[in-house]
């Protein structure tokens, strides 16, 4: 089964030892979602559905290092982007909170925003198809901010783990650093889009198609460090998976 094609934010077991176990097997009949944060950093996960789904865990929240949180799927078909928020911070004089990377217009809650790129962004299709199948992808279409994998538990079929581990922040091309307005360190890595706006490594106008949209040394950068992730507009995922009924799917940031 295909993955969907990427979209724009507009877009393990050794792991378990490490941090607090998940809820699953505390909750209810249906499909978990569990966020887990292995970083050494908090992050602030933020949940853009599709048109027409719901908003979930009011679109984002904070979540400290070695931690994770739980919580129910839609029970009929879902389909949305998850990805971490860093550097986020409230303004004492104003009250404004932002974040560094992943923003999404100042607020903790996105309720329903997109994030502004650059970063990494893991894209759901829930409950479709005639056996309750779940898809998942990792897209670097918009960049790189932090590690990300997605670990299905229970689930019938192929269900593999997908994700960028690579901490690409360390080897990002100079051209497509993101630096920290004040301390100058690199936090994210753009695309090439994002990089240059133009119309062909943005894949718009005579680019966008199968057959004009193509990778470019930009995106090539993430494909090689990232193969299983999507890295431009029509890009094709490397592993397929057709996942049946997985009991829950974690979102793991920097495992």
């Amino acid at each position: 089964m295909a993955l969907f094609l990427p979209i724009t934010l507009l877009a393990s077991s050794l792991l378990l030892t490490i941090a607090a176990p998940s809820d699953a097997d505390q909750t209810g009949g249906g499909l978990i979602l569990t966020v887990v944060n292995n970083c050494p950093y908090p992050v602030w996960p933020a949940i853009q559905p599709n048109a027409g789904h719901p908003v979930l865990e009011s679109g984002g929240f904070t979540l400290h290092s070695l931690t994770h949180r739980s919580f129910p799927a839609p029970s009929a078909h879902w389909s949305g982007r998850i990805w971490a928020r860093t550097g986020c911070s409230v303004n004492p004089k104003n009250q404004q909170f932002t974040c560094v990377t992943g923003d999404c217009g100042g607020r903790l809650e996105c309720n329903g925003l997109g994030g502004k790129p650059p970063a990494t962004l893991v894209q759901f299709s829930l409950h479709h198809g005639s056996a309750d199948f779940s898809s998942y992808g990792i897209s670097l279409v918009d960049g790189f901010n932090v590690p990300l994998t997605v670990t299905p538990h229970e689930g019938k079929g192929v269900c593999p783990v997908l994700g960028c581990r690579a901490n690409l922040l360390d080897t990002c091309p100079p051209v497509l650093q993101l630096r920290h307005p004040r301390r100058g360190s690199v936090v994210a890595c753009k695309s090439g889009c994002e990089a240059f706006g133009t119309d062909e490594p943005c894949c718009r106008n005579q680019y966008n198609s199968p057959a004009t949209c193509r990778a470019s040394s930009y995106s090539q950068f993430f494909k090689h460090a990232c193969p299983s992730t999507f890295t431009y507009a029509h890009d094709t995922p490397s592993l397929m998976h057709e996942c049946s009924s997985p009991r829950e799917l974690k979102i793991i940031f920097c495992h």
